[in-house]
């Protein structure tokens, strides 16, 4: 897969992705140093959301509509989503600034509406968000656009992931696509984070494949943990300060952790690469051998008193002290001597 000119695959490091979500708070400055923030910390790319109140949800107070666990337990739909979108407005805007900034700009589309307008923005990918995975209607329109599509697995059974991905590729000219694994559990403990299924996903998509992990867990450990199970793309919550508050916050990185996790990731991915050991010569003298450690005359036995298998490595290996002990010295030997079978009678 190809998101602009970043080439993403398992012999590339990971493409990280800061999540804007609803850090914004309502407010497009806080917004931009979003942005900015995860451009310092070196994310490839920074995603948004893209709908309305009213393109997702209807305002209703009746049962159906009512949040009833979680962190957003208590609030309507309408409500959640009226404090949480990114005015349509602003996208223009955020997408000039990122793209002067030198970071990927792209977002989760959750209706035809959003698609028009970012398709009017040349958004370089879509994201599909894991609630929207059985919208396959709404797949179907973000697959004619021919543009990458990131796909987010959480909730998703087997056959609603390979449903959406049929759908992709009948409707697709160049189908590119990368499936996320997500545990929609907002935090989600780590426990519960289970990264091997990142090897069954992979299976679905067949040789060519990408798949990444969408993480809510709180820190970084996970996400680099995934990227030893194979993530190619790492996407994460940002937010400037957790104490600002938002429906997000709880469970988002303040930018000295996502750089962090930015490194580890990176690291982590350095770890898994088929490499050649370092030149480790000059370090074999430092292994043990027998040396001589007390005066030994010509005749006298070898003992547990006058020779040892101390460092370095000069002297005979460690391996030969059994059957040299009580046999007997040809010459006089010295104290940090290397012994060696020379020094020895027939």
């Amino acid at each position: 897969m190809k998101i602009n000119r970043r080439e993403i695959g398992a012999d590339q490091p990971p493409y990280i992705v800061a999540e804007m979500s609803a850090n914004h708070n309502g407010d497009i400055d806080t917004a931009f140093r979003i942005i900015d923030e995860a451009k310092n910390a070196g994310a490839d790319a920074i995603k948004i959301q893209t709908f309305t109140p009213d393109t997702i949800t209807m305002k209703s107070e009746k049962d159906d509509f009512m949040i009833k666990e979680g962190p957003w337990k208590g609030r309507t739909l309408y409500d959640l989503y009226q404090d949480t979108y990114i005015p349509y407005e602003w996208h223009g805007k955020l997408f000039k600034y990122a793209n002067e900034r030198r970071i990927d700009i792209f977002s989760s589309v959750f209706d035809e509406t959003g698609i028009d307008l970012l398709e009017s923005l040349y958004t370089p990918a879509y994201k599909i968000a894991s609630f929207e995975l059985t919208h396959l209607p709404l797949i179907k329109n973000v697959a004619e656009t021919n543009k990458p599509i990131i796909l987010s697995t959480g909730m998703g059974s087997t056959t609603e992931i390979l449903t959406a991905i049929n759908v992709i590729n009948k409707f697709s000219l160049k189908p590119d696509i990368a499936l996320l694994h997500c545990v929609s559990a907002y935090p989600t403990p780590a426990s519960q984070a289970n990264l091997p299924a990142l090897g069954p996903l992979s299976e679905l998509l067949g040789a060519h494949h990408v798949v990444g992990l969408s993480d809510h867990t709180l820190g970084t450990g996970v996400a680099a943990a995934g990227v030893a199970f194979g993530a190619c793309i790492v996407e994460k919550h940002l937010c400037l300060s957790r104490s600002a508050g938002g429906p997000d916050a709880d469970f988002s990185l303040e930018p000295s952790e996502f750089a962090e996790l930015v490194k580890s990731c990176r690291e982590a991915w350095e770890a898994t690469r088929p490499s050649k050991s370092p030149d480790q010569k000059a370090n074999l003298q430092w292994r043990r051998s027998i040396y001589v450690t007390a005066p030994i005359c010509a005749g006298e036995p070898l003992s547990k008193e006058n020779i040892r298998v101390i460092r370095p490595a000069n002297g005979l290996l460690p391996s030969f002290y059994p059957s040299v002990l009580g046999r007997k010295a040809k010459v006089d030997l010295q104290p940090g001597t290397p012994l060696s079978l020379d020094h020895l009678l027939s």
